[in-house]
């Protein structure tokens, strides 16, 4: 038994080395302890703890049992004594020593794993930062590109705006041509208007002065 003790606390031992000390083993050993905490392993590893625990408090009492033996005997030394009272002292470090060194190593695989986890937390936001970082250099080109728009349709409004203003103007200039040439059309047409007028006068003196120089050749011939 006591060879298993030592072989159980030797691989212990290893173990934790290669937990402490960043090489190609530890993926591996740290993949074994991942299998081991789940399913079944959990309840077969606290079965052989409560085993060896059980053990050690046997080995304990046993060792109680031998100085309760001696002082009875009034402090004889039997060799017999001795040699189980070494036998059960050096059985409960060990057991005692697996138990400590069980429990290092479920801790440090723990505190791996939680390492592990808080790193891929840590890659996964720094993505985000450089992901919100590419988004807020696209935004402020998408900004730059929207502003050079914006300025080169300033430039275009204020473009349309001066040749709206040029239309208008020649708009009014035409305007104005327009009805300085309907009051000019206006005056003709009155011009015309008086002309006919005195055209038509003309006509009936002129057919009056005819009728008066007919009608005194009428009476002459008489």
């Amino acid at each position: 038994m006591i060879h298993l003790l030592f072989t159980l606390i030797f691989s212990e031992a290893g173990m934790i080395a290669l937990l402490l000390f960043k090489t190609p083993l530890r993926k591996l050993v740290i993949m074994g302890l991942d299998r081991l905490k789940r399913g079944r392993g959990p309840l077969i590893v606290k079965t052989v703890a409560g085993t060896i625990l059980v053990v050690l408090l046997s080995s304990v009492y046993s060792m109680i049992k031998i100085q309760k033996h001696e002082i009875e005997d009034g402090g004889s030394v039997n060799p017999t004594d001795q040699v189980l009272m070494a036998k059960h002292l050096l059985e409960a470090t060990l057991m005692g020593g697996i138990l400590f060194l069980a429990l290092m190593i479920d801790r440090l695989h723990h505190y791996i794993r939680e390492l592990r986890i808080r790193r891929k937390g840590m890659e996964a936001v720094k993505k985000q930062t450089r992901g919100s970082e590419d988004g807020k250099f696209t935004f402020s080109e998408e900004m730059k590109a929207v502003e050079e728009e914006r300025a080169r349709l300033r430039a275009e409004l204020r473009r349309l705006e001066s040749e709206l203003q040029s239309k208008t103007k020649d708009a009014d200039i035409a305007e104005a041509n327009v009805s300085a040439l309907r009051k000019q059309s206006e005056g003709f047409l009155l011009e015309y208007d008086r002309l006919l007028e005195e055209n038509q006068n003309l006509r009936s003196q002129l057919q009056s002065l005819d009728r008066k120089l007919s009608h005194s050749g009428s009476k002459k011939n008489m």
